[in-house]
C-alpha cells in the first residue's frame, strides 16, 4: 500500500515513519477527493509547503498599535542583557584583582556590584517580560477581533465550500499556539540574538586566541541547526494539518448528532474519529521528537566548546599568557555563550509552530471580500419594493450557469411565488435580491437602483428573509425577535408574536418571552423556532420579504394558525415566496414557475391550472395533498 503513494516535498521523495505515512495518505485522499474549492482545506493538506517569513512582517501594524510597550520591552531586554553579560567580567576582576591580592575591602565593593547588578537584572526582566505579556494580549486581542470581523465580511461563497471547523481552528487554536510567541517568545528571541552577540563581542575582546578556538564549534551547530529546520518545519505543518481537521470532524459531527443517531451511526463515527485522534496524537509526538532532539546536541556542543577553552586555556595560563580570572569568566562566557543557543532552539520550535499559525491566520485576513461596496456607492434610499430582474445570469460557478438571462418584475406590494423542482434556481433568486451573490450579466433593481451601486447595509435592512431552518441565537425569546431591531420595546416585541401567532405558544412556556433559547433553538420546536423567526422579520419591518421554504417544517395544525400572520407579514410589502404548500403560494398575486433557471410559465394560480403545463403537474402531484391535508 506505500508504495501506491508517492508523497514529495520539492519535488524530492521524502521518506516517511508510520505517523508520517498515515498523514500524507489521508490528506492524498483528501486533497483528490473532496475539498478541491476550499483554499482553507487545502492550504491545510499542503503540508510540504515553506514557511513565508513575510507572515512575520504582517505583524507590523499591530506592533505599531502598541509601539510604546514594545519599544520599552526592548530597552529593558537591552539593559538586562547588558547586566547579564556584566557578570562574568565582574567575577574575573574580583579573582584577578582582589582575590589573588587578598584585597578584602575590594572583593567587599565587587560583591556589592554584582549584588546591584543582579537586583537590577531582575527589575529588568521582570518589567520587560509584563510589558511584552501586554502588548502581546493587546495584539492577540486585535487579531482576533480583525479575524471575526473579516469573517462577517466574507462572502457566502466563502461559506459554501469551507467547513467551520477550519475556521475555528484558525481563529481558536493557531491564536492559542500565538499567544506564547507575542507574550514572550518574540522578544525572548531578540534578546538572545543580542546576548549573543555582545557576549561573542566581549570574548573577542578578553582574547582573541581563545575567543576563535571556541567558536570553532559553530560551523557543528550550523549544520545541525540546518537539518533539524528541515524536518521540523513539515513536522509542524502537519500537526496545524491534523488539528484541523479534528476540530472540522468534531464540528460535523457535533451538529449532525441527530442524523447519527437516527442512523446509529455512533460506533462508526467513533472508530473514524478515533483513526483521527490517533493521527492527531501521532503527528504532534512525532513533532515533540523532532523539538526534543535539539537541546541535547546544543548541549553536547556546549560541553565540547568548554573542554576546549578549558583545555587550551589552561595551557595559556600555565605559560603566562592568560591570567586564571580570566579563563574563569571565559568559561562562565562560554556557558553564557550557549544559553541563548538553547533558548534559540527551544524558541526556534515555538517560532516554527506559531510561525506556521500566523500564516494560517493571515491567510483567512486575505482572503478576498467578494462583495464589496464599489467606489462611490450611495445609501438607498427607502424603498416601495420594486424589484426587477433584467437579463439576469448567474451560477455559482462562472461556466455553469444557473439562471439563464431571467427577466421578472414584481411590483410593489406583489406577492410573488417561486415554484419549480430541486436545482430550478428558485433560492438563487431570493440571494441576488440581496446580493449575496455576484451576477455574470444583467441587473438586478430595486425602485429603479442597481444593488450593486448602493451600499449593502441600506439595501439588506430593507429586507428580511425567513429561511426553511430558521437560525435562533443563544439568548431569550424576546432577543431573538429583538435582533434585527434593537430599539424595540418590549410591547412592539410581544405585539410582532402576537401578530404571527407565536404569542399564545410563547406564554406557556416557563419563562415566557425571557426563555432562554439553546444553541439554535434547540430546547423548542420545529414550529415554535419558525414562528419566533416570523416575529423577528415582522419587528424588522422589512420593505421586501423573502420567504425561502419558510412555512415546510409548520405543521399543519401550526400552519393554520401562522396563515392570519403571514397574512399581516406580507401585507403591503413586496414578498418572494418559496413554497410547497399550496396555502402559502394560491393567494400569489403572481406564480413564477422555474425550470433550469428559466421561466416556463408564469401567472395566478387559476389560470396557471388551466394551462395544464408544468404547474398542474406540480399541482397533480404535491400541491392538491397539501391543500386537502389544510382543510
Amino acid at each position: 500500500m506505500k508504495e501506491d503513494i508517492v508523497v514529495k516535498e520539492d519535488n524530492k521523495p521524502v521518506k516517511m515513519d508510520e505517523s508520517m505515512y498515515k498523514a500524507s495518505s489521508y490528506l492524498e485522499y483528501r486533497r483528490k477527493h473532496a475539498w478541491n474549492e476550499n483554499s482553507l482545506a487545502t492550504s491545510d493538506e499542503d503540508v510540504t509547503g515553506k514557511f513565508d517569513w513575510k507572515s512575520v512582517g504582517l505583524f507590523g501594524p499591530y506592533l505599531a498599535r502598541h509601539k510604546f510597550a514594545t519599544i520599552s520591552s526592548v530597552v529593558l531586554m537591552l539593559v538586562y542583557t547588558a547586566l547579564n553579560i556584566a557578570n562574568p567580567y565582574l567575577i574575573g576582576v574580583a579573582i584577578d584583582q582582589f582575590i589573588r591580592g587578598g584585597d578584602l575591602t575590594g572583593l567587599a565593593w565587587i560583591s556589592i556590584a554584582l549584588m546591584v547588578v543582579n537586583v537590577a537584572m531582575w527589575q529588568a526582566q521582570y518589567w520587560q517580560v509584563w510589558s511584552m505579556s501586554w502588548a502581546g494580549q493587546q495584539i492577540l486581542y486585535h487579531l482576533s477581533a480583525d479575524m471575526f470581523s473579516h469573517l462577517q465580511k466574507l462572502s457566502l461563497s466563502f461559506y459554501d465550500h469551507t467547513q467551520i471547523g477550519r475556521v475555528m481552528s484558525r481563529l481558536q487554536s493557531d491564536i492559542d499556539v500565538l499567544e506564547g510567541m507575542l507574550s514572550s517568545g518574540l522578544l525572548s528571541m531578540l534578546g538572545s540574538v543580542i546576548a549573543l552577540v555582545g557576549i561573542i563581542g566581549t570574548m573577542l575582546a578578553m582574547n582573541v586566541k581563545l575567543a576563535l578556538i571556541s567558536f570553532t564549534v559553530l560551523p557543528l551547530m550550523f549544520i545541525i541547526a540546518a537539518f533539524w529546520q528541515r524536518h521540523a518545519q513539515r513536522s509542524f505543518r502537519v500537526t496545524r494539518a491534523a488539528i484541523s481537521l479534528v476540530n472540522a470532524t468534531l464540528q460535523e459531527n457535533i451538529s449532525g448528532m441527530r442524523v447519527i443517531q437516527s442512523l446509529v451511526r455512533e460506533e462508526r463515527n467513533k472508530s473514524e474519529f478515533d483513526e483521527l485522534n490517533a493521527y492527531n496524537r501521532d503527528t504532534n509526538l512525532h513533532a515533540s521528537k523532532i523539538a526534543a532532539l535539539v537541546l541535547p546536541l546544543v548541549e553536547v556542543v556546549a560541553a565540547l566548546a568548554i573542554s576546549l577553552a578549558v583545555i587550551f586555556g589552561g595551557l595559556m595560563v600555565a605559560q603566562g599568557e592568560l591570567q586564571i580570572g580570566i579563563l574563569v569568566a571565559f568559561t562562565l562566557y562560554i556557558n553564557r555563550f550557549f544559553d541563548p543557543i538553547r533558548e534559540l532552539s527551544q524558541q526556534y520550535t515555538q517560532l516554527q509552530r506559531a510561525g506556521v499559525a500566523a500564516e494560517r491566520i493571515f491567510q483567512v485576513l486575505s482572503m478576498p471580500v467578494k462583495i464589496v461596496d464599489k467606489p462611490g456607492a450611495y445609501k438607498l434610499p427607502p424603498v416601495v419594493g420594486d424589484v426587477e430582474f433584467r437579463d439576469v445570469v448567474f451560477g455559482y460557478k462562472a461556466d455553469r450557469p444557473v439562471l439563464h438571462g431571467l427577466n421578472l418584475h414584481a411590483l410593489p406590494g406583489q406577492t410573488v411565488a417561486i415554484v419549480g423542482p430541486t436545482g430550478a434556481g428558485k433560492s438563487t433568486i431570493a440571494s441576488l435580491i440581496s446580493r449575496f451573490y455576484e451576477i455574470q450579466d444583467g441587473a438586478v433593481l430595486i425602485d429603479g437602483h442597481d444593488v450593486r451601486d448602493v451600499t449593502q447595509r441600506s439595501l439588506r435592512s430593507q429586507i428580511g428573509i425567513v429561511l426553511q431552518e430558521p437560525f435562533l441565537f443563544t439568548g431569550t425569546i424576546r432577543e431573538n425577535i429583538r435582533y434585527g431591531r434593537l430599539s424595540a420595546t418590549d410591547e412592539e416585541v410581544e405585539e410582532a408574536a402576537q401578530v404571527v401567532g407565536a404569542h399564545d405558544l410563547i406564554v406557556h412556556l416557563t419563562d415566557g418571552y425571557d426563555t432562554i433559547i439553546r444553541e439554535r433553538g434547540r430546547n423548542l420546536s420545529v414550529g415554535q423556532r419558525q414562528l419566533i423567526s416570523f416575529a423577528r422579520a415582522l419587528l424588522a419591518d422589512p420593505r421586501i420579504l423573502i420567504l425561502d421554504e419558510a412555512t415546510a417544517n409548520i405543521d399543519t395544525l401550526t400552519e393554520l394558525l401562522v396563515q392570519q400572520g403571514l397574512r399581516r407579514l406580507l401585507h403591503g410589502r413586496t414578498a418572494f415566496v418559496i413554497a410547497h404548500r399550496l396555502s402559502t403560494i394560491k393567494g400569489a398575486d403572481s406564480i413564477v414557475v422555474l425550470q433550469s433557471g428559466r421561466i416556463i410559465e408564469q401567472g395566478m394560480h387559476d389560470e396557471l391550472l388551466q394551462l395544464q403545463g408544468a404547474y398542474a403537474s406540480l399541482y397533480a402531484m404535491g400541491f392538491r395533498h397539501t391543500e386537502s391535508s389544510a382543510v
